[in-house]
């Protein structure tokens, strides 16, 4: 499995290249697919802050995911502190034997199944059903933006609930494809899709996340998170973005033309773009480890990879983003 490296830390970044160098302020982060542009939601009044989570408050927030991502009344969906608490839970309720993660991918997935599961493997093509496994796929994937179609995942849920095994959907960046989505597939097949909020709404910070699956499953996570598993603040936010239709169809069609502003500019750059989403561009180049160290001490955190040191991976900046990438790229060589 590939070692667990993330983005998100410019401080920890740049001391690599330049001890007690910049402040985190002055550094330009796109080391993540997270929208620049952050949801701007209503003032909270201090009672969201004094008193505890209410459960009329969680049903007001599942109420909103539930249309937010289109489910059906017998389609379960529970609520947790962001993806993440999701990922590292499900190995320890599933009671699972083995796993398979179609990679390369989001390495937090390898690393937490291999820390329950004895049999655990990336794997570069969906395999043969998996008796007593899950199998793993993030769509549309992290760092390369690779697709799965619906057929596809319809086929590896119907041949997982046939060996008694389930299919996990890591759904982190699909907001901005939401036609990808394979909630469809949960009432009838053991599937488990996972929905990030923070990455599309620019709020990471809120540490908010669903579970889509079967009404048991979700009774079965929401159990092992306990009680008063996501914060007041995050129950009124999220409820309030989530109804928020005109801002998602603005912002889906702002990330595409900004993404489409990044692919020239790195295009242009003699930068190679392999792949992504509208929240982050996956290139590949000759001298990526030296664009990567002269990015950073001009300012701008990009992703790198040990594992694939021809890639970089660039979020999404908005326009005043775009414009500091592009003098940093004129002070700098990327051919």
């Amino acid at each position: 499995m590939a070692r667990r490296e993330h983005g998100g830390d410019p401080r920890a970044a740049l001391a690599q290249v330049e001890p007690g160098g910049r402040a985190h302020d002055d550094v330009l982060d796109l080391s993540t697919g997270i929208n620049p542009v952050s949801y701007r939601f209503r003032p909270l009044s201090g009672s969201v802050w004094a008193a505890l989570p209410a459960q009329g408050q969680m049903e007001g927030l599942l109420s909103a995911a539930r249309v937010y991502y289109g489910l059906p009344d017998e389609t379960g969906i529970a609520a947790a502190p962001g993806s993440q608490a999701l990922i590292q839970l499900l190995p320890r309720i599933m009671g699972l034997s083995r796993a398979r993660i179609l990679g390369p991918t989001y390495n937090e997935h390898g690393h937490v199944w291999a820390s329950q599961v004895d049999d655990v493997a990336e794997v570069d093509q969906l395999p043969d059903a998996l008796p007593d496994g899950a199998l793993v796929i993030v769509n549309p994937n992290n760092p390369d933006g690779r697709r799965t179609g619906i057929r596809q995942l319809e086929a590896a849920a119907a041949s997982q609930t046939e060996a008694g095994g389930w299919l996990v959907v890591d759904e982190a960046f699909v907001d901005v494809e939401p036609d990808l989505s394979a909630v469809s597939l949960c009432p009838r097949f053991n599937v488990i899709v996972l929905k990030s909020f923070g990455k599309f709404f620019g709020l990471a910070g809120l540490r908010l996340g669903f579970a889509v699956a079967s009404r048991s499953m979700c009774a079965d996570i929401e159990a092992a998170l306990g009680p008063w598993a996501i914060s007041g603040p995050a129950l009124s936010i999220g409820t309030e973005a989530l109804a928020n239709r005109p801002w998602q169809t603005s912002n889906r069609q702002r990330l595409a033309e900004d993404c489409g502003k990044l692919d020239h500019l790195l295009t242009e750059r003699g930068l190679h773009v392999v792949g992504g989403t509208s929240l982050f561009r996956l290139v590949e180049a000759e001298r990526a480890q030296d664009i990567y160290r002269s990015l950073l001490s001009a300012g701008i955190y990009v992703r790198k990879f040990a594992a694939h040191p021809r890639w970089l991976r660039f979020g999404v900046p908005d326009s005043a983003g775009l414009a500091q990438l592009r003098s940093a790229f004129g002070k700098i060589s990327a051919r």
